[in-house]
């Protein structure tokens, strides 16, 4: 018998509310008519030292060796090789690549998200470990962003080929704030394990992004924030507080000690 208090998150999942729509990712269980617990069984103290620790940051390294990298990318290789060759496997360090690579590894999402793309190092985190993902990305693409060159979607796709991806990307160019929900709205049912938060650095463009994005974040879907300690835009870990870190149907992780910082929420509900 299903007990009184968790009849309602069970309909949530499994029917009887808007929420019923909300698919599962692969952190969650379902036994149905005897769901004694949250349908999420591993949350944010299971994840975080599959994305901080010394594996996390050789997995990132060996992805980023078979890209074609620019002087900030080959900047992250040589830090972490001198994180690695100090400390060994007592290093704990975590940033966008260590993080997207230990998620996917984890939970093989089926449908990933990125705003913020680039030249495709992070998408290639998540191309390399989970291979036949559904990868959509939105970006403005513009050109020498941050003083380095930003080729477009044609050079990406190759990033993602040399790392072994076999699924299907698609791109969407513009603003985000006017893209992604445009396509979120043109595809009402398309709900997503992983989603990464990259893109404007302004605090009203990253607010907005968020919140564009959370609702369509499975039950058990991580979603991952960059930048949480970037001297250059210092508003963003409130922004992350504010709009993620404070809703209680999210686990949040963070990691600040060194780099730019990153962050990760889990959907429990």
């Amino acid at each position: 018998m299903i007990p009184a208090l968790l009849r309602r998150a069970y309909r949530a999942v499994r029917g009887g509310s808007r929420a019923a729509a909300i698919p599962m990712s692969a952190l969650a269980y379902v036994e149905p008519g005897n769901q004694w617990y949250r349908p999420v069984f591993a949350g944010v103290s299971s994840l975080s030292p599959r994305v901080s620790r010394a594996p996390a940051v050789r997995r990132a390294l060996a992805v980023l060796e078979q890209l074609d990298c620019d002087a900030y990318h080959n900047y992250v290789m040589n830090f972490y090789r001198a994180g690695l060759g100090q400390l060994g496997e007592a290093w704990m360090y975590a940033d966008l690549y260590t993080t997207l690579g230990g998620l996917a590894a984890t939970i093989r999402p089926r449908h990933y998200l990125e705003i913020g793309v680039r030249r495709g190092h992070s998408m290639s985190m998540v191309a390399a470990n989970a291979p036949e993902a559904r990868i959509y990305g939105f970006d403005l693409w513009v050109q020498d962003y941050a003083g380095l060159e930003n080729p477009g979607e044609a050079f990406v796709r190759t990033q993602l080929t040399r790392v072994g991806y076999r699924g299907r990307v698609e791109f969407t160019a513009g603003d985000s704030a006017n893209t992604v929900p445009a396509f979120l709205a043109a595809h009402r049912d398309l709900y997503f394990d992983l989603i990464t938060v990259d893109g404007d650095h302004s605090a009203r463009g990253a607010r907005l992004d968020l919140v564009h994005v959370l609702p369509r974040l499975t039950i058990g879907g991580v979603l991952v924030f960059d930048d949480l300690v970037n001297p250059s835009h210092p508003e963003l870990r409130a922004v992350w507080n504010e709009t993620v870190a404070s809703d209680p149907r999210f686990a949040t992780w963070s990691f600040d000690e060194a780099g730019f910082g990153v962050a990760f929420a889990v959907r429990t509900a």
